[in-house]
Order: C-alpha cells, then sequence, then structure tokens
C-alpha cells in the first residue's frame, strides 16, 4: 500500500511540472503575440499586470527564448518519473528525430513573427508551431526517460524481487515423476527441477488452451511412467495426440517391464482404429449393487442436471429400471448377453412385454415393485413417465459404432493385473463429448473399481 500511495504521489507530482510547462507555452504566445490579440480583443488586464510586474523583475521577456526555455525545463522534470514499459521498441534513432524536430519547430520559430501576414496568419502559424514543437518534445523525452531507465537500473520491472531460489536438485524415486524448469535468479538463469516424488497422491494441471499443459507436464508424466514399468490408463480428448505419444513410447522403452503391457485403444469414432470391450462384462458383476452402480454412472452422465436431484422420483426411477435390466442379463445363461447395447436394446422393448419377465426373478421383484405397482394400479401414465425417463437420455447413444466396440470382449478393464498388463487408450472427439463422454465414464467408473484391490500391480497410472 505504501509503495502505490508512493507511485501515486510521484504521478501527481509530473503532472503538475508539465501543467507548469504548458502555462509558460501559453504565457509566451500571450506575450509575443500580444498585438494579435489586441485586434481579437483579447485583452485580460489582471494578466498584463502580473506579466508586466514579472517582466520589470525578472526580466522573464527580455528574450522570447527565456520562458521557452522555463517550459522545456519543466516538461524534462515530468518526464523522469515516466514508468519503464517492458519490451517497448524504443531506439535512439527515433528519440533524435523526435527531439530534433522538435527542438527545430519550438525553438527555431521566432521569424514568423516578423513575416508581414496578417496577424490572424501570424499567431495561428506560430501557435501551430509551438504546439507541434511541444508535442514532439514531450513523446521524445517520454521515450528517452524510458529508455534511460531500462539502461541505467538493473531490475527496472522488479525481477529481482519477485524472484525465489527454487528446487535444483533431481530427487528420483521408482515412482517420481520429474519435470525440468528454468528460472531467474540474482541475476542468472538456473535450471530447476519439479519433483513429484508421490504421484499417487495425485497432480492437477491447470491452464488456458493452448498454453502447453500436455507439452510441459502431460506428456513427460505419460513418458515418464512408461518408463518406469506403469501400466496405464490415458484419456484423450483430441484422439489421437497423445495416443501417438503413449505408443511410441511404449515401444522404445520396454525394459521397465516384467511383462510387457498389451496396448489396447478404444475410439468410437474410428472402430477400425478400436478394439471391443463390454464394461459390463459379467464377470467383473458380482451383485446387483455392481449394476446399479453403472446404471447410475451413466444416467448422471447423460443427465448432469440429475446429479442435483439425486433422490427425486423421476430420477431414481430410470436408475433402478435400467440397473433391473443390467442385471437380469447377468443372471441369465451366465451373462451371455450382458453388454451394454443388449441392455438398451430390451429397455427399448415393449413394458408389457419386459416386466413379466423380469419381475420372474426374485432378486428383481423388489426393485421393480414401484413400476408394478403402478403397472398393476393402473397409473398408465406414470408408468410411462418413468419409462421414459430411462429411454430418452439411453437413445443418444444408439449407434453402430459405439454398439459394436460396447459389444466385445477383446481385452478386461483390470489394466494392472500383473498376468495381464495393459496400456489402455481410449479417445473422445470434442464434437461429440457428451454422448461418448458418457461411455466412458462407464469405462472410468469400472476401471477405477477394479485398479483398486488387492494383489494387483499398484503402478497404475
Amino acid at each position: 500500500m505504501q509503495q502505490e500511495d508512493d507511485l501515486r504521489g510521484l504521478a501527481k507530482v509530473m503532472e503538475f511540472m508539465r501543467a507548469i510547462s504548458i502555462i509558460f507555452v501559453v504565457i509566451n504566445i500571450y506575450w509575443f503575440c500580444y498585438f494579435a490579440l489586441r485586434e481579437w480583443g483579447i485583452n485580460i488586464s489582471v494578466v498584463d499586470k502580473i506579466l508586466l510586474n514579472f517582466d520589470r523583475t525578472a526580466g522573464l521577456f527580455g528574450n522570447i527564448l527565456y520562458t521557452k526555455l522555463f517550459a522545456i525545463i519543466f516538461l524534462a522534470l515530468s518526464c523522469l518519473g515516466t514508468k519503464g514499459v517492458k519490451e517497448e521498441k524504443i531506439t535512439w534513432p527515433k528519440i533524435y528525430v523526435f527531439l530534433t524536430i522538435g527542438f527545430i519547430l519550438f525553438f527555431m520559430n521566432w521569424w514568423i513573427l516578423d513575416l508581414p501576414l496578417p496577424a490572424s496568419a501570424t499567431i495561428g502559424f506560430y501557435i501551430l508551431t509551438m504546439a507541434a514543437g511541444y508535442l514532439f518534445l514531450l513523446v521524445g523525452g517520454l521515450w528517452m526517460s524510458r529508455l534511460l531507465k531500462n539502461n541505467m537500473f538493473d531490475d527496472v520491472f522488479n525481477l529481482e524481487n519477485e524472484s525465489f531460489m527454487q528446487e535444483t536438485r533431481l530427487l528420483q524415486s521408482e515412482y517420481s515423476v520429474n519435470l525440468p524448469t528454468k528460472f531467474w535468479y540474482k541475476k542468472k538463469e538456473w535450471r530447476g527441477w519439479i519433483n513429484v516424488v508421490n504421484p499417487f497422491r495425485a497432480s492437477i494441471v491447470l491452464g488456458t488452451p493452448g498454453s502447453g499443459k500436455s507439452y510441459a507436464v502431460v506428456n513427460q508424466y505419460i513418458k515418464q511412467q512408461i518408463e518406469k514399468g506403469f501400466s496405464m490408463y490415458l484419456y484423450d480428448f483430441k484422439f489421437p495426440d497423445l495416443s501417438t505419444i503413449a505408443y511410441n513410447h511404449l515401444l522404445n522403452n520396454q525394459l521397465g517391464y516384467k511383462k510387457i503391457p498389451t496396448f489396447y485403444v478404444i475410439n468410437f469414432d474410428d472402430p477400425s482404429r478400436s478394439h471391443r470391450c463390454n464394461p459390463i462384462n459379467p464377470s467383473f458383476m458380482e451383485d446387483i449393487s455392481d449394476a446399479y452402480e453403472s446404471s447410475y454412472t451413466i444416467m448422471l452422465n447423460l443427465n448432469k442436471t440429475w446429479v442435483q436431484k439425486q433422490g427425486d422420483f423421476f430420477v431414481e426411477s430410470p436408475i433402478i429400471l435400467f440397473a433391473s435390466i443390467i442385471w437380469y442379463l447377468r443372471i441369465y445363461k451366465d451373462g451371455k448377453y450382458c453388454t451394454f447395447p443388449h441392455a438398451i436394446e430390451f429397455l427399448n422393448k415393449r413394458y408389457e412385454d419386459i416386466f413379466p419377465i423380469l419381475t420372474s426373478y426374485p432378486e428383481l421383484e423388489n426393485y421393480l415393485s414401484p413400476f408394478m405397482d403402478a403397472w398393476l394400479g393402473g397409473a398408465a401414465d406414470q408408468l410411462m413417465g418413468q419409462i421414459a425417463s430411462a429411454k430418452i437420455p439411453l437413445s443418444r447413444m444408439i449407434s453402430p459404432q459405439l454398439y459394436w466396440v460396447m459389444s466385445g470382449d477383446e481385452f478386461t478393464l483390470d489394466i494392472n493385473n500383473p498376468d495381464d498388463p495393459k496400456v489402455l487408450v481410449v479417445g473422445n472427439n470434442p464434437d461429440r463429448q457428451n454422448i461418448y463422454g458418457a461411455a466412458l465414464g462407464l469405462y472410468n467408473s469400472r476401471i477405477v473399481k477394479l485398479i483398486n484391490k488387492k494383489g494387483v500391480r499398484h503402478e497404475a497410472a
């Protein structure tokens, strides 16, 4: 606060100096163009008396240059308080040109007053040259002040006070990620390190688009963790930018692995470049709560506003209905048809056909009691509303590409399985992120649950 107050005070002093400088210019014009101003009817007796007293005591107007010199002196003083501007393109040749033009126009225009011209033309020409010369001198003075400050002071922008000593040691471990840095301290550029010695505590990278997050941080995480034998789950928002880096680095750095991981890709845009994986694989669903979790994840990803409405009737109803369908497919013929596309297609059948099938299983009967009560009680409108709440959002995911990718079993999602480690890349498309994001959210929730188990490799990134 004190520094800001000092700067404000200095700025006011400089403005005052410049005002005095302008007053001297005006006085010069008033005195030496007095004959013309009298013709125009401008005659301020008080000013005349003041200026005559000044001239009598100090001889201020004995020469036309005196007032001009005082004006330039105060102008130069006002320029001393100019702040430095970083990276402004100011050169000495430009300064010389402006100062020369300003000097000629401001000081060498006395002869105009002797020209045999009408008074209005004489005073107009004189004022024009004075004003133009003053502006040229002002600009040249400001530039000179800024350039001199940049040359005279080593730290005009306070870089030294804003810098500090950072970590210069490289602290490596079997899990660490080490990011190289450069920083300025004590008039010297240093090379340092950001040592993430425990990446399992999680990291977050924030920055605007194009600020270099991937180049400086994300790419380093991918490369260094592959070098240290991590299995990996990689979300590639702009497929295949990160995928290409991960694949090539895995090919060139396989020595860190006891068992070389398999590289898999999930890409809904181009199924020919994608592997197939069933996110609700029956082998990883142990009870109906797993089915509910999958239904909950997909529904809330498709309907972001439902997050604030959890517990509402028309939010919980579609989640429970879809969970019942997933669990039915899990127990029917030992999960032969337990895939996400089968669940969507089953949901879109007539409710008169699906409810008798679902309620024939005792473990689903209590789950579906609200639907059965509405059906048997004749509340068809309520029942249709409950079912529509599930059908409408899921219908957005009806796609041949998505069905094909999510119905296969080319690999499982236990990516850090010590017997079958994997590097899994899931690709998204920014233009279709609302749809693809919901499907990928299902993969994500299943992976998080599977990798956090005992007896599996903890090197999962």
